[in-house]
């Protein structure tokens, strides 16, 4: 049987942007976005939108957000990102207006080929549409759509698209029942 080989592991395709503008964020993502120090709001989406991300009126960025590179990042209106929470947005994530996610959520566009003897980097786009609930350290994996107004429960993992209005539970994520807003 074949095994896996990574010292033969190769990702020289993939460019994210220039090393100079990586570790700049870096940096600067680590001092404004990623730390529990009383940054404004205003600052941490000033210093986001300086590296291309694309932020909305209203966005609410709490405290120890780990966002990859913000170049690949598009935020709605009204949303909130809650604390700790890893957007590992190896290719483009988007987020729309007034969706909510909380602590601790894992949004990953990034994988590996298991059937790869060389371990080959596989990513993929996640959408959250809007009205989209993302909740406390669940995880989103890539290729993922969250259609209008999903819900994806508490510790679960999602790894296939939804339909809007469905609540999403488990892991694996199974559908559990549609969602009612009724006020």
């Amino acid at each position: 049987m074949k095994q896996v080989d990574l010292s033969k592991y190769d990702n020289s395709w993939y460019k994210p942007g220039s090393i100079l503008k990586r570790i700049s964020w870096y940096i600067f993502g680590r001092v404004f976005v990623y730390t529990y120090l009383p940054i404004p709001i205003k600052a941490k989406i000033l210093v986001l939108k300086f590296f291309g991300a694309k932020i909305g009126k209203g966005v609410v960025i709490k405290p120890k957000v780990n966002i990859k590179y913000p170049w690949f990042l598009e935020v709605g209106e009204n949303t909130w990102i809650g604390e700790s929470v890893w957007i590992d947005n190896l290719i483009k994530i988007r987020i729309g207006k007034n969706c909510c996610i909380s602590q601790g959520a894992l949004l990953l566009s990034g994988n590996h080929d298991y059937k790869s003897s060389t371990f080959d980097l596989m990513t993929n786009e996640i959408v959250l549409e809007d009205g989209v609930w993302v909740s406390a350290n669940s995880l989103v994996t890539g290729g993922v759509t969250m259609r209008s107004h999903s819900f994806l429960t508490a510790g679960s993992v999602l790894s296939k698209s939804t339909a809007a209005y469905e609540i999403w539970q488990g892991n694996p994520a199974t559908f559990l029942k549609k969602r009612e807003i009724v006020k």
